[in-house]
């Protein structure tokens, strides 16, 4: 080869380098994420705003280095199904799951996706790890609480009205956490006095026929259990608690938000944040099943008093000098 010759060729090498570079550095991920509430929830959007945000942090960003494509639900197990066998069929780099409802048709249309999970009761009860510490397949997240919280809901609805003598658990009979749930108030139920009764929370229709029935009796109130159908239809149960006259314990801070009695569990905007980190760390070569899933570390008490009044509640100052938020 002739000496002009080979410095053309090198030339024409080192100019088209720096654009391989370009186009392995700009290649995007594609990050999938399944939900179980409906897109127009304002909490889910501030959960989503949370991942996204804290992706941005962490060097990924939405249209130029990573793809997100999301599903939401709307707390239809018809449609989550449906979602996971499409998101799956995309072969993302990773998968976002909401809930244990979602992260089981995940894992049986894939074993090779990595999928990383929020607000999941007992993954391990339910087959999607190995162990806490050790994971041991393609999934790994963060717990939605330990089912003992059922426990502090009764108690906390018991000093609240005290007068209650009859409890509605509202709960998914469909959803192995629900019966999980249901089994750690049952626990503690004697010691406060208390009849349980199980209000299903399949659908609308069966949420308000359910309430309704359990409201015909005196000296009543709710405890409203974690579940797809309970966040999809949680400002339906919030107006027919109202509405009944009965004093309800919710899992989550958007229900007191909203005019719920009280709230008692973590900040799942927190969960989704602490995703966002197991991704990055995955989609720079980390593996689900070297990460281990992790408990929430902190929970919240937070107390509605315009609720209380309206439900003619005297809120113990013991208690509301130990909630986190009181909103007047």
């Amino acid at each position: 080869m002739r000496r002009r010759d080979f410095s053309k060729l090198v030339g024409v090498a080192v100019a088209a380098w720096p654009l391989v570079t370009r186009a392995q550095q700009t290649e995007r991920k594609h990050i999938a994420v399944l939900l179980t509430l409906a897109a127009g929830d304002t909490r889910a959007q501030t959960f989503v705003a949370a991942f996204i945000e804290r992706l941005q942090q962490l060097g990924w960003i939405d249209g130029r280095n990573v793809q997100i494509d999301t599903r939401w639900a709307a707390g239809d197990a018809d449609r989550i199904r449906a979602y996971a066998t499409e998101l799956t069929a995309l072969a993302p780099d990773i998968i976002l799951a909401t809930g244990a409802v979602s992260v089981e048709p995940l894992l049986k249309a894939t074993r090779s996706i990595p999928v990383v999970f929020v607000i999941v009761p007992d993954p391990v009860g339910a087959g999607f790890v190995d162990s806490l510490a050790h994971p041991g397949g393609n999934a790994t997240g963060f717990l939605m609480f330990e089912y003992a919280i059922g426990a502090k809901w009764l108690e906390l609805l018991k000093e609240m009205a005290p007068r209650i003598t009859r409890v509605g658990v509202i709960r998914d009979p469909a959803n192995p956490a629900g019966t999980g749930q249901w089994g750690a108030i049952q626990s503690v139920a004697p010691s406060f006095g208390v009849e349980l009764s199980p209000v299903n929370v399949r659908d609308a229709g069966e949420i308000e026929r359910g309430v309704a029935d359990f409201a015909r009796r005196p000296n009543g109130g709710l405890i409203v259990t974690a579940s797809a159908p309970a966040a999809a239809h949680r400002e339906l149960i919030i107006a027919l608690a109202a509405r009944h006259k009965l004093p309800a314990a919710y899992y989550e801070y958007n229900s007191a938000a909203g005019g719920g009695l009280f709230s008692y569990g973590p900040d799942f905007a927190d969960q989704y944040r602490a995703a966002a980190a197991y991704v990055d760390r995955i989609l720079r070569g980390e593996k689900p099943a070297d990460l281990p899933v992790q408990a929430p570390s902190k929970y919240a008490l937070t107390v509605n008093l315009k609720t209380a009044k309206a439900l003619g509640l005297a809120v113990p100052s013991a208690l509301l000098a130990r909630a986190d938020e009181v909103m007047e």
